[in-house]
């Protein structure tokens, strides 16, 4: 090669550099190669060297030049081969790497570390195979991420490099939008930021109000509720001698139009103003699928490269004689209320039926909760659901299990419900009715059949491990898909889904390993993983701990002694693989749970670990020593 004229076409080059002795070098020495005409330029001040392409407009003699000017001295440049060890790494292109030394939770902390701080992207790891994988960004040095883990104790071995994918700030599809998302709830807006910040051309399409269930209808306006009921019922009856605590009947109007006020509010901000923030196109109106690549809103036909359904769920109605001739209400519309029934009857005795059954029983009104199946909250280890139903009974909430339902009349402001229990016909009478049996997916009006999406067997878009459904260009997430119906489950899926849909990154597979539920009845509900029944049912030798709530202080003080903490854990290892509580604040110290069991710590190490005297959370290491120990017989303090 002429050096002093220029290079070839398209060539790929190492120049040794004087000189460099910082990454503030390395931006400078990429500069200067680039003002020269040079492309994919990769420089390591720890090599004193820097790779790069050229293309027609490079020349050498104004890259000399360059990098004297800005302080460094050129040595000898030669062409190179394409190989793993001299590969130029564009934008997008992933790297495999074993790496054995990364064996424990810290060993993995400090990979990701020094690899994020090399320029990597969107890391993963994988301790029990000691492998990771990564996206590289523009600015990302192989020869200085393997410098950086070298100095930090850990030797990379078989390193493998994916084809680069497209950049994923340029999308080159005609179609008017990159991603078109049905729907305006928690998993629509966390692919729409998603999406948004990759640059991509966006749109959100909504029939109903914007938000979805979980601001407007669900989460936000319950809890609410569930607050201001508790507050209500703690002045009739709190638990402490000597205090005269009272209440009088509330102004139903003025807390509804409080809990109004609390949603418009979150609504404008959590949603309303992202819009504009994140530059989506929003199209007001119902939507349905004209083919496998167009839609239709409001009698105007869109196309988009890629979609997204994110239609969330609806109440599903059971099938019961006269029960559509009669009025009831929907977890939806029974949050509107401004009137107290005397007598609630809910069908259904999920986490649902249970919250808004409580809501209703602190304000006054007699309950009974209903239900086929033989146990409440049958994903929860017997003793658990003894522990509900002891809690609900004593707050005066009746509960039928293990009925089959007859049939529904209405006789003026009255509704009847017939029932078989233990074979023997009962007439449950009451002015309120609350269904409460389950979901549906929203996809009636989306004509999904015509988009080539199937459907399963209750209208739900059928999807594989990366949110893809038999549609190519299509992708479902959130409540839609009739997974865990939780509002934190369908952001992680909306996340996912847009980054699979547009190819901001490798393929990610849908991972629900470790999900925390939470009932937020009082006590509350809670749990994590594997109960022991599932551990068993997949075969896994397992052992338990059992705490009441008697046995922690926190509880004590509080004369809140109902419910209990359990631990499950494998035989052999002592690994936590789940965790159930019944007990106040029970959905915060879910948390910590959540953790432990996501993260592979065993007994041992619940054990080992400072936990805060006088709260809840302690109830977690003391379950773990109860494993071995006897805590009737520790001092209050000795965790």
């Amino acid at each position: 090669m002429d050096q002093g004229t220029g290079t070839n076409d398209s060539a790929q080059y190492r120049i040794t550099i004087e000189g460099m002795t910082c990454l503030e070098c390395e931006h400078h020495v990429t500069q200067a190669l680039l003002s020269a005409g040079a492309v994919d330029v990769q420089a390591s001040f720890a090599h004193n060297e820097a790779i790069f392409a050229t293309n027609r407009t490079f020349s050498w003699k104004k890259a000399k030049k360059a990098l004297v000017e800005a302080g460094y001295h050129p040595l000898n440049l030669e062409e190179i081969r394409g190989s793993a060890s001299n590969f130029i790494p564009r934008d997008g292109t992933v790297y495999h790497v074993h790496i054995p030394g990364m064996a424990t939770p810290e060993s993995e902390k400090n990979v990701r570390q020094v690899l994020e701080s090399a320029g990597a992207l969107q890391v993963r790891t994988d301790v029990a195979q000691g492998a990771v994988s990564f996206r590289v960004s523009a600015n990302f040095s192989w020869n200085r991420a393997r410098e950086w883990l070298l100095s930090a104790g850990y030797t990379p071995e078989n390193i493998e490099i994916e084809p680069d994918r497209p950049s994923r700030a340029h999308f080159h599809s005609h179609k008017t939008y990159d991603l078109l998302i049905i729907g305006s709830g928690s998993a629509a807006f966390a692919a729409a930021i998603e999406a948004a910040n990759s640059g991509a051309r966006v749109a959100m399409t909504e029939q109903g109000v914007l938000g979805g269930t979980c601001v407007n209808v669900g989460c936000v306006p319950s809890k609410s509720l569930l607050r201001a009921s508790e507050v209500h019922y703690m002045a009739q009856s709190n638990p402490f001698r000597g205090l005269h605590t009272q209440s009088v009947d509330p102004n139903w109007d003025v807390v509804v139009a409080e809990k109004d006020r609390l949603i418009a509010g979150m609504r404008k901000q959590k949603y309303e103003d992202l819009l504009a923030e994140y530059h989506i196109d929003f199209l007001a109106g119902e939507t349905h699928f004209v083919d496998r690549e167009r839609v239709c809103v409001r009698e105007q036909i869109w196309d988009a490269d890629r979609y997204l359904i994110a239609t969330g769920s609806k109440p599903r109605i059971p099938s019961i004689e006269g029960l559509d001739t009669v009025g009831y209400w929907t977890s939806a519309t029974a949050l509107s209320m401004t009137k107290r029934p005397n007598h609630l009857i809910v069908i259904g005795s999920g986490y649902i039926g249970l919250e808004l059954g409580q809501l209703f029983r602190n304000w006054g009104s007699e309950v009974t909760l209903m239900q086929r199946a033989d146990t409440l909250m049958p994903s929860y280890d017997p003793e658990v659901q003894t522990a509900i139903r002891d809690f609900l009974q004593r707050a005066g909430i009746e509960v039928i299990t293990g009925l089959s339902y007859q049939r529904v009349i209405a006789e003026g402001d009255k509704k009847t419900v017939y029932i078989h229990d233990a074979a023997v016909e009962r007439a449950i009478k009451g002015d309120g009715l609350l269904i409460a049996a389950g979901r549906l997916p929203n996809t009636d009006a989306l004509n999904l059949p015509a988009a080539g999406v199937a459907l399963g067997p209750l209208g739900e878009p059928v999807v594989n491990e990366y949110l893809g459904t038999t549609n190519p260009h299509v992708y479902a997430a959130g409540d839609v898909t009739l997974g865990p119906q939780f509002v934190y489950v369908a952001a992680y899926e909306g996340k996912l889904a847009a980054k699979n849909a547009l190819g901001l990154s490798t393929p990610q597979a849908l991972n629900l390993r470790v999900v925390p539920k939470v009932t937020f009845t009082r006590p509350a509900i809670a749990s994590v993983g594997l109960s022991e029944q599932e551990a068993k049912k997949q075969g896994m030798a397992v052992v338990s701990s059992v705490l009441p709530p008697e046995a922690l202080t926190r509880a004590m003080v509080n004369r809140e002694t109902q419910g209990l903490f359990k631990l499950v854990a494998e035989q052999k290892t002592g690994r936590l693989l789940g965790a159930q509580i019944v007990s106040e604040n029970a959905g915060d110290v879910i948390y910590a749970a959540q953790l432990a069991v996501q993260f592979g710590l065993t007994i041992s190490d619940l054990r080992d670990t400072l936990a805060p005297y006088l709260t809840m959370a302690e109830g977690l290491k003391l379950t773990a020593m109860a494993f071995e120990q006897d805590i009737k017989k520790l001092s209050c303090c000795a965790g």
